[in-house]
């Protein structure tokens, strides 16, 4: 493949390893190279790089290792990672009753310490760009989207903030505490602000903002319809939760009298700059209208089971074209908060449905987790395959260990197999992880910080200061 970048710029040269672009014609290397020329991938092929490259800074032996786009996590909610482990055997609507007392607590420093703990091991588990759905804004608790757009920057993570909001507190029928919604004004200023603020529309963007209204039982019929309109005068995207449980279409029944696709389209919410986590409980038609808008799911298959929420219809949704990326889902749903592992996931969950062995294969499932989520999040175009000109964004899986070194085919073994150590990620040509640990910042003291923060949100809760 040809060279894109200029002679001046600086470049990294990996050479000796498998590869798996993910392009459009799922191009394959069985022994390859990739060069890097500053955040741009200048050339990659078949052999060795080509002679007489300038300003060569680096060269890595990439020997035994699989090199892939960086996975790009489409659905997350980075603030509970201090609320792990709790109401473990509970569905999604008492989970959520269980948990939203002590999510209303959070504040400033306790978001931007979850942030860092989230990001921390995404990016440790080969993730590149990331995104946090970040709904709850308690009164009077500071800067919460400044803080996790902040840690995003510290970790050196490409990011998406969906800026949620919530306007449908307890005494209007919804599941948050009052103090913990917004009022149909203040959420559409404070979400125009934040997109001012901090969206860059450019393509080697490291922070992007959408607009993201939390889902169709916490907030207003008002909120969804003119947060579409906001999103559209701003030229940014849209996201929320749909048809997450049975219990979702219910009340989407009984309070609009259909469900929860033809209460979207009522509302200006399909489209292809729209993206929806969840999806579960899709019929026919509503796969369909997705696929005639361009409208992207975000899959959480570990979050699903998790909360028993069903098994989505993936197979269904790629067949009729509709874009599918993965996602985390917040971390009181998926403990692990590793989207690697959503890979496995994705294709061992989706073949206990009705697909069965033909559901999806490795591959399939590798680009759910790269190219369909830059789909979902609209930067198709700039990362989630490796292609000349794209952004520098790209992990080294080591499958030369013991876990994989029996299995001839990398992606089999990426996919299938345990979880692959990170030798090296990088994002926009910067180098974030080697050999598994966080080069620009300290997984122990994050670890300490957030086991802190976590005692103290449970301290808050509990009444006790």
């Amino acid at each position: 493949m040809a060279a894109t970048a200029t002679a001046a710029a600086q470049r990294i040269v990996i050479e000796h390893c498998a590869i798996a672009t993910v392009d459009a014609d799922d191009t394959e290397y069985a022994s390859g190279y990739v060069v890097i020329a500053g955040n741009r991938i200048e050339a990659l092929g078949e052999g060795r790089a080509p002679e007489g490259l300038e300003n060569v800074v680096r060269r890595i032996d990439a020997t035994g290792h699989l090199v892939t786009p960086g996975l790009i996590n489409t659905h997350h909610h980075f603030y509970q990672w201090l609320t792990r482990g709790l109401a473990t055997d509970h569905n999604l609507f008492d989970w959520l009753v269980a948990l939203y007392p002590t999510w209303a607590r959070i504040d400033e420093p306790m978001v931007h310490t979850a942030a860092r703990g989230s990001l921390a091991m995404m990016a440790r588990g080969g993730v590149t760009t990331a995104m946090d759905h970040h709904y709850v804004y308690p009164r009077g608790t500071g800067d919460l989207s400044g803080a996790v757009i902040r840690a995003a920057r510290e970790l050196g993570v490409r990011f998406t903030l969906a800026r949620g909001s919530m306007d449908r507190g307890e005494k209007d029928g919804g599941l948050p505490p009052d103090f913990a919604v917004e009022s149909l004004e203040d959420a559409l200023a404070a979400t125009e602000e934040t997109v001012r603020r901090h969206h860059d529309p450019s393509f080697d963007a490291m922070t992007q903002v959408a607009v993201a209204p939390c889902s169709p039982f916490s907030v207003s019929t008002e909120l969804m319809r003119q947060s579409a309109e906001l999103a559209r005068r701003l030229g940014v995207r849209l996201h929320t939760h749909g048809s997450e449980t049975v219990e979702e279409e219910e009340f989407c029944h009984e309070l609009f009298g259909m469900g929860p696709t033809d209460y979207f389209a009522s509302t200006g919410w399909l489209g292809e700059d729209v993206w929806m986590a969840h999806c579960v409980h899709m019929n026919d038609s509503d796969i369909a209208a997705f696929a005639r808008t361009g409208t992207g799911v975000a899959h959480c298959p570990s979050s699903n089971a998790r909360l028993a929420a069903g098994i989505a219809r993936v197979p269904d949704m790629l067949a009729a074209g509709v874009p599918v990326g993965l996602g985390v889902d917040g971390t009181a749903s998926n403990e692990s908060g590793e989207l690697h592992t959503e890979l496995r996931n994705a294709l061992l969950i989706n073949r206990l449905g009705t697909h069965r062995e033909a559901a999806l294969n490795a591959r399939q499932a590798l680009r759910l987790g790269t190219y369909g989520g830059a789909q979902v999040l609209g930067r198709a175009g700039e990362t989630g395959s490796l292609e000349p000109g794209k952004l520098a964004d790209l992990v080294l899986w080591n499958l030369d260990t013991l876990a994989h070194a029996s299995i001839a085919d990398p992606v089999a073994a990426l996919v299938l197999g345990a979880a692959a150590p990170v030798t090296a990620s990088f994002v926009n040509g910067r180098q974030i992880v080697e050999n598994g640990r966080l080069l620009h910042a300290d997984e122990d003291e994050i670890a300490r910080a957030t086991r802190e923060e976590a005692r103290r949100l449970a301290r808050v809760a509990a009444g006790e200061g």
